[in-house]
């Protein structure tokens, strides 16, 4: 490079002084004379002349000892500096005043192809302004220094100094940071004399990147895997250049089954994880060739592969020698899906803590220990691996144990869905109880507005679409307690059959014409005992969602069959206790669920339908009847094949009971009036409004009540009053301060004979279980005009 680089240059001081030496003496002898010629005096003339001879040569040897003046310095030898730097081992660049580049070293252009000036490199993470800065700080300072430089080559340290004659240049030098240099080192040691001495040895040597490309290789290498035709190494894959042959030994592709089997040693360079590249040692494995000699270890294998364990067992270099049936399945693997090394089990993130654990504990590290991993076909959860060194088993020298925990991960799953569907289900009867107080007030005023208004009447069919619609809403509440498992049920001692036939016409209704529906009924069928409108609820929406699974038509199959205990303690189900059951079975012939859904189908509001066309309740509501009748259910299904919902119903062994009589019919409004007072409790305005008027309406005098409290210092009150009586108490259940049960008990201390009817959106027979008081009746929200009346009419006949 042509440049106006100087050096520093001093020329010889004897040619330069000679003159002012000979000037220097010609005046000191002239002077001497000029003092002979005045004074006359030899001796005081030749003094003067020997003083002034020293005087002048102690300050030419001071002149000479301090050397000359600097001058201006001849242009270097560029070619000279550049031979300098360019085996150096730093990356060197040389740049002017005005920033321009004037010589570098080999190394230097290998980095920045292109020979970039610095400080711009092109180096990330704001690189190029700390370069930069630096150079400006060696302006100012004469030298400076910036580190952790994130380049493609790793992490870089540079140090930046002021040189040349001027000091008008800057000398550029670029290292690694100490531990970022192993996988350079490893690719020239490969690539270089290194490699060829390893192939000397019968070594071959590979490095791969994180894809498994080969990045380098070295000759001998090269020669085997290419067979011997050359070629260049980018975008060669190793696995595409080895294969898997009889007795699962490895060997090169191109040598074929022929070829001599290998041994490969694997070798991470980077601890870290993501893409790091590995480096392969290959080894020519002649003793695979030789038969096995007789030992114990096949002995071993055969003991290893009848123990229901999950064993393998892995050779020094931390291949796998042995597997039995239970480690393979316990890791997954397909069948017939080779495996190399444990690390081939892993996900790409667990593969060197893996195989260095191994490389550890082979080498004769005498403690075993569990690695949390991830497997490579089961990559869900962590499982633990647990490596120990093996002594005495021939060529093992580790054995790894893997427990398949699939079923123990299964039941944490069940139990953590039973959880959630319990708090959902405590949310839904919640929200239910306020559903209803808000439904009964709409009713109980439309029931109102019905008195005021006559068939015909312009009002009158709005409202009676009003009360519908509230009905249906109704519908909806009672969804949710039944998947909260808190609605009413009135069970029964039944069969399934009868269940069945009662509900099979409305089936082959909502299947249509297009689908086909089979019943099917085993012998010895036990009684069960559970609320048969509940269950044909049941049957028909898993019809309902069947015939939406078979757009195309199908078959739906209705199955009930008998299980006895002896089958269910075969079926080994740690959620099915051993019993008797008579079981119910519908089966079509649809799509199916994918499996990812298969466990999230009894959720409540979880559909799989387009928007608009399905609540998300179906099921879970299917859920919450069967597990409060006390049965299971259970769904199986796989996609192009169809699904299948198994129903298993305890069997009733009591003696059967009389079906209860049928309930009396509804009297007409005028036949509900009736006398006394009546004290109201309830906390919702609009539901005491509309009960409070309701009541007047039917004749009685209505004292109300906003809360417990108020309505306890009532009863106070009239207890002080000898001639004041209540002859009925109606209370909401669930208030807030004091509740209903309270108030009823302190109201009992005073009125033993009071008659009580309580007010609740939540199912009767919890709150029986709950509440615990003798002698009082139950109404459900929400309820209309008619059924108050009713209620009120019977609470007071009963205490007659």
């Amino acid at each position: 490079m042509a440049s106006a680089f100087s050096s520093i240059s001093v020329p010889d001081s004897r040619r330069a002084d000679r003159p002012i030496l000979i000037a220097v003496l010609a005046a000191g002898i002239l002077t001497a004379a000029l003092l002979l010629w005045l004074l006359g005096d030899v001796a005081a003339a030749a003094i003067f002349f020997a003083i002034f001879c020293c005087a002048t040569g102690l300050v030419m040897l001071y002149t000479n000892r301090v050397g000359t003046p600097v001058r201006a310095a001849a242009p270097a030898n560029i070619g000279l500096i550049s031979a300098a730097i360019h085996d150096s081992l730093d990356a060197v660049a040389i740049t002017d005043r005005a920033g321009r580049l004037i010589c570098a070293s080999a190394l230097y252009g290998d980095w920045f192809p292109g020979l970039p000036a610095p400080p711009g490199l092109a180096i990330g993470d704001h690189g190029d302004e700390r370069l930069a800065h630096a150079g400006r700080v060696a302006w100012r300072d004469g030298s400076a220094m910036v580190s952790d430089l994130v380049t493609g080559r790793g992490r870089l340290v540079a140090t930046v100094a002021r040189g040349g004659a001027a000091e008008d240049h800057l000398v550029w030098r670029l290292r690694r940071m100490p531990g970022n240099d192993l996988t350079d080192d490893a690719r020239r040691l490969i690539d270089g004399d290194g490699g060829v001495r390893l192939g000397a040895a019968g070594v071959m040597a590979a490095m791969v990147d994180g894809g498994g490309r080969l990045v380098a290789a070295n000759s001998v290498f090269l020669q085997r895997a290419l067979g011997g035709s050359g070629g260049e190494v980018a975008s060669l894959a190793l696995a595409d250049l080895l294969e898997d042959g009889p007795n699962d030994l490895i060997r090169f592709r191109a040598e074929g089954d022929a070829g001599t089997p290998l041994r490969v040693v694997q070798v991470p360079l980077d601890e870290g994880i993501g893409e790091s590249p590995t480096l392969f040692l290959l080894l020519d494995d002649t003793a695979a060739l030789r038969p096995a000699p007789e030992t114990a270890s096949g002995h071993i294998e055969a003991l290893l592969a009848m123990l229901p364990l999950g064993l393998a067992l892995a050779e020094r270099d931390g291949r796998i020698l042995f597997m039995n049936e239970a480690f393979r399945r316990a890791a997954g693997l397909p069948a017939n899906q080779p495996v190399l090394y444990p690390s081939d089990l892993v996900v790409k993130e667990d593969k060197a803590a893996v195989a260095d654990a191994v490389r550890r504990l082979a080498a004769g590290q005498r403690m075993s220990g569990d690695i949390a991993v991830r497997l490579r076909y089961r990559a869900d959860e962590p499982v633990a691996l647990t490596i120990a060194g093996a002594r005495g088993l021939g060529e093992a020298a580790a054995l790894l144990s893997l427990k398949d925990n699939s079923e123990e991960s299964r039941l944490k799953n069940q139990v953590a869905q039973a959880t959630k569907m319990q708090a959902v289900g405590q949310l839904a009867g919640g929200v239910a109880h306020d559903f209803n107080n808000i439904l009964t007030a709409i009713i109980g005023h439309c029931d109102l507005m019905l008195l005021r208004h006559r068939p015909g009447e312009s009002d009158y069919d709005d409202i009676q679409q009003i009360r519908q619609n509230s009905n249906r809403a109704a519908g909806l509440t009672r969804q949710l307690l039944a998947f909260s498992r808190q609605q009413t049920l009135r069970p029964q001692i039944l069969q399934l059959p009868d269940v069945i036939s009662e509900v099979s016409n409305l089936i082959k209704r909502l299947l249509g014409e297009r689908m086909r529906l089979v019943v099917k009924h085993g012998r010895n069928l036990g009684q069960v005992r559970a609320d048969p409108g509940q269950l044909e609820q049941v049957i028909v929406n898993l019809a309902v969602n069947a015939r939406d699974a078979m757009p195309s038509g199908g078959t739906l199959t209705v199955q009930t069959y008998a299980v006895t205990a002896a089958e269910v303690r075969r079926l080994n189900s740690d959620i099915l206790p051993v019993a008797d059951y008579t079981a119910l079975s519908v089966s079509d012939t649809g799509t199916g669920i994918p499996p990812e859904l298969l466990g999230k189908i009894f959720e409540p509001f979880f559909t799989t339908k387009e928007v608009g066309k399905g609540t998300g309740l179906g099921l879970s509501t299917v859920y919450g009847i069967v597990k409060q009748s006390g049965g299971f259910i259970f769904a199986d299904s796989k996609p192009g094949e169809g699904t299948s919902f198994v129903i298993y119903l305890p069997v009733h062994r009591a003696d059967p009971v009389a079906e209860a009589p049928p309930p009396p019919k509804k009297a007409p409004m005028g036949e509900l009036w009736g006398t006394g007072t009546i004290l109201l409790v309830e906390d919702e305005d609009m539901v005491r409004t509309v009960a409070e008027r309701a009541l007047t309406r039917q004749g009685y005098k209505v004292i109300t009540a906003a809360n417990g409290e108020e309505a306890l210092e009532m009863l106070v009150g009239m207890a002080a009053d000898d001639g004041a009586t209540i002859d009925l108490l109606v209370s909401d259940v669930v208030m807030p301060t004091m509740d209903g049960p309270t108030l009823v008990r302190h109201a009992r201390e005073k009125f033993p004979n009071l008659p009580i009817l309580f007010m609740s959106g939540y199912a009767e027979e919890q709150l029986r279980r709950s509440i615990d008081i003798d002698r009082v009746a139950f109404l459900a929200k929400p309820f209309s005009v008619q059924q108050l009346a009713e209620a009120a009419r019977d609470a007071l006949v009963a205490k007659q």
